[in-house]
């Protein structure tokens, strides 16, 4: 085990995703070797991604779930949530403006994870921008992207 995976997904994400995106964390764990989860803070898809991976960690407890930190926290000191294994603010941020800190977060992110799960449904916003350049990356087999929609952007 020792694979990374990230998470996108709309704000907006209907409850009723959890036992899917339960199922594909289980999956991403038992079949592809993931140990590791990163995922934001805002938003609903974010939260039910945090709770499909913390209900994993107590049948595979080597598996870890990190908060991902798209503003400095010297700025904005931001507690380990609980549920959460530590936080991770990436390398090279400190000088991103603060109305980009999200996207660029979210986009090293997908250049340095070897899976995604998202939620994209619809074509405005910035989980679509990430979806597009993970699919990009994809097809050169640099990571391995799920979309729990089945919706497709490129």
């Amino acid at each position: 085990m020792g694979e990374t995976c990230f998470f996108i997904g709309h704000r907006d994400a209907p409850d009723s995703l959890l036992p899917t995106l339960t199922e594909t964390v289980e999956r991403h764990i038992t079949e592809y070797g993931v140990a590791a989860f990163y995922v934001g803070g805002y938003g609903r898809f974010d939260a039910l991604a945090a709770k499909a991976v913390q209900a994993a960690k107590k049948r595979h407890p080597a598996v870890t779930l990190t908060r991902l930190l798209p503003y400095h926290p010297y700025d904005r000191p931001v507690p380990i949530p609980e549920g959460f294994d530590g936080t991770f603010y990436p390398p090279g941020m400190e000088r991103v403006p603060k109305r980009a800190a999200i996207v660029r977060a979210n986009r090293y992110m997908v250049n340095n994870s070897g899976y995604l799960i998202a939620y994209v449904a619809h074509p405005s916003g910035g989980s679509r921008e990430i979806l597009d350049q993970a699919l990009k990356r994809q097809r050169r087999g640099l990571i391995r992207v799920t979309n729990l929609t089945g919706w497709c952007s490129l």
